[in-house]
């Protein structure tokens, strides 16, 4: 396969909370968390310039239950909300994407690793 058949989806999400949890202790000079921000856009613009793929898009999860939820009433119960300062960095996260031409796709009853599944499926 080359370039010109290379289709990435990320998994947004996941990429977003690796930045965060990487990169601790950077903000604007105004005090806004940018850690979040900057470790996925460098992250993102590393895998275009090095893969150069046909076709990029991020999928992100959106806050709430999703069709898991209907299924098992106690699906990720355990789990800590987002934290504070990571949830204000996710709409720069979304600009980023978009300014670098990477379409934001989102549902709001499905997880981002739904979604890029039903695509991987769809792109084959």
């Amino acid at each position: 396969m080359d370039a010109t058949d290379t289709v990435f989806l990320i998994d947004g999400s996941s990429q977003m909370y690796r930045a965060y949890h990487a990169i601790r202790g950077l903000s604007a000079p105004d005090g806004r968390p940018t850690n979040a921000v900057y470790g996925f856009v460098n992250m993102l613009r590393k895998l275009i310039a090095d893969h150069r793929p046909a076709l990029i898009a991020a999928a992100f999860d959106v806050r709430g239950p999703t069709f898991r939820n209907e299924l098992a009433a106690d699906y990720k119960a355990n789990r800590a909300p987002m934290p504070p300062d990571l949830r204000e960095q996710v709409p720069h996260v979304h600009e980023a994407c978009a300014a670098l031409g990477v379409p934001v796709l989102t549902h709001e009853t499905f997880e981002a690793a739904d979604v890029i599944g039903t695509l991987a499926g769809q792109a084959r």
